[in-house]
């Protein structure tokens, strides 16, 4: 359970750093994510899914040894 709020607050804080050092950019940002498909945004969603399992098992991987 640790782990889990260690990741939520890794994720927070991750998530912060664009907003705080370039707010103007990130609001650019965020505008222009508006504007994708739905069929567009599942699958950014799909492909940061799979980055972030894949990035998973190699952490894990590598503690294990």
């Amino acid at each position: 359970m640790s782990d889990l709020f260690a990741a939520l607050a890794l994720l927070l804080v991750l998530e912060g750093i664009l907003p705080f050092l370039a707010p103007a950019r990130w609001r650019e940002m965020i505008m222009q994510i508006g504007q994708l498909s739905d069929q567009q945004l599942r699958w950014v969603g799909l492909c940061s899914m799979a980055l972030g399992l894949i990035l998973l098992t190699i952490v894990r991987a590598a503690s294990a040894d």
